[in-house]
């Protein structure tokens, strides 16, 4: 009997001949060279006026003195993550709709992942964040300075900041303690979570458990801060007689409302189910939709109906205008 080896010595033996994956590939769409061209110059538009678009109100907001409120405040460190935010993915999708060589470093993918997370999570917190400022200003217009100073809503942007450097750390940290020994073909255009636990070969429960609850936990928190908000706030116009009052309701908060909506509609959808009903390739659509399209869509979700931001830029058009007549007539 002590000829024979051991279910330990087997095991190592088995661990021995495990090699760890030290790059992953990212797959991406299955499609000929014609069609990942014309997806690159699709993404590649998309990704220009998420740029233009968000970078541009985060000008406008700095530029113009009748922009300076909390709620222009919160807007513009809403664009500035969502410009962050899409050049965390978009830049090396390009690239891989190009090259051959799709490979991604194992640190690579951890700090993509680290930075996508970190980023959407604190997104999450800043939309709640958002509503309750929209509730400060119109549930008590008149205190709504004194109410919202710097001394509340900058904590609350350095909250939303933390909670989302904790959720990244925390889900990074995780996910990236797991052993990667077979095949390293993320069936996706980044490194999202759902995609590195199937390719795992550990066991992989305690990380889907943590993924559905703690996901979970701060989607119910945020969305039940903006549901309580919005609802003081329909209050709030149900007593007022003024039709200004509930234009004003509808310019300023129907904007973020739609924003909300769409954002934690798409995060709830990919995380919050079970692990079960995780299909790669419609998951690969849905996610690109919320980290590519939304930071694109948010500016003007955020701008078609705001007076004040449609003034400010107005006003920056006229001013060049004026300066490129002043320059044609010298």
């Amino acid at each position: 009997m002590s000829g024979l080896p051991s279910d330990l010595d087997t095991h190592r033996i088995q661990l021995k001949n495990v090699t760890e994956v030290t790059m992953f590939i990212l797959m991406g769409f299955k499609a000929d060279f014609e069609m990942q061209v014309l997806f690159f110059l699709i993404f590649l538009a998309i990704y220009f006026f998420t740029l233009l678009g968000n970078l541009g109100l985060v000008v406008l907001v700095i530029g113009d003195s009748r922009l300076h409120t909390p709620m222009y405040y919160f807007l513009s460190v809403l664009s500035l993550l969502d410009a962050c935010y899409s050049s965390v993915i978009t830049p090396k999708m390009l690239v891989n709709f190009l090259v051959d060589n799709k490979a991604i470093s194992f640190l690579g993918c951890a700090t993509q992942m680290f930075l996508f997370v970190t980023l959407g999570t604190t997104e999450s917190f800043l939309l709640a964040a958002m509503a309750y400022d929209r509730y400060v200003a119109i549930y008590n217009p008149l205190l709504y300075s004194v109410n919202m100073s710097s001394r509340v809503y900058v904590p609350l942007i350095i909250a939303s900041y933390f909670g989302g450097l904790l959720d990244g750390t925390l889900q990074t940290v995780a996910t990236f303690r797991l052993s990667f020994c077979a095949s390293n073909e993320i069936r996706h255009v980044f490194c999202d979570i759902p995609p590195l636990l199937a390719l795992s070969c550990s066991d992989t429960h305690i990380n889907q458990l943590l993924l559905f609850y703690v996901v979970g936990f701060i989607e119910i928190t945020n969305i039940l801060i903006v549901l309580i908000s919005y609802a003081f706030i329909l209050m709030a116009i149900l007593k007022m007689h003024s039709t200004e009052g509930r234009q004003k309701f509808f310019s300023t908060c129907g904007s973020h409302l739609t924003g909300v909506s769409i954002f934690h509609g798409t995060i709830l959808f990919m995380y919050v189910r079970p692990s079960s009903s995780y299909t790669l390739e419609h998951d690969m659509i849905v996610s690109i939709f919320y980290t590519i399209l939304i930071p694109m869509l948010n500016p003007i979700i955020y701008s078609l109906r705001n007076k004040d931001v449609k003034a400010a830029m107005k006003k920056v058009f006229q001013r060049n205008r004026f300066i490129s007549n002043v320059q044609f007539y010298h």
